[in-house]
């Protein structure tokens, strides 16, 4: 069963799960799309990338497939789990590129920005 993070919910209501421990992601390195109580943070949306949103989110200046060792990041590949940028995913989906949603992943604060019927229509989880 995946982890929760005690107190955090995710965007139906429930406890935040675990989004991925390979590759570590969320803005903690902690696996969660976690804000541990700091408003600032704003990798709150838990994806599945495809080669297609890696291609387009390198377009717009947000390169994640490139390896960066100088940051431990490795890049990922199509099929990893990622911690994504809020707005990043909201540009992505008005540009009919958004990945897929793992809705039970994805921290509850992503609903400030975004509706959850956009998020259920791309969730991997509830169909």
């Amino acid at each position: 069963m995946p982890q929760t993070l005690i107190g955090e919910k995710n965007v139906l209501g429930g406890q935040l799960l675990a989004c991925s421990y390979a590759p570590v992601t969320g803005y903690f390195r902690d696996g969660c799309c976690s804000i541990h109580d700091t408003q600032s943070v704003a990798h709150l949306v838990c994806v599945k990338v495809t080669a297609e949103f890696l291609e387009y989110s390198k377009r717009r200046g947000n390169d994640l497939s490139t390896p960066r060792p100088e940051l431990r990041f490795k890049g990922l590949v199509p099929g990893d789990r990622w911690c994504l940028h809020v707005l990043r995913w909201v540009e992505a989906y008005e540009a009919s590129m958004a990945p897929r949603v793992i809705l039970e992943s994805t921290h509850e604060q992503a609903l400030k920005y975004v509706a959850l019927d956009a998020l259920k229509a791309h969730a991997l989880d509830v169909h």
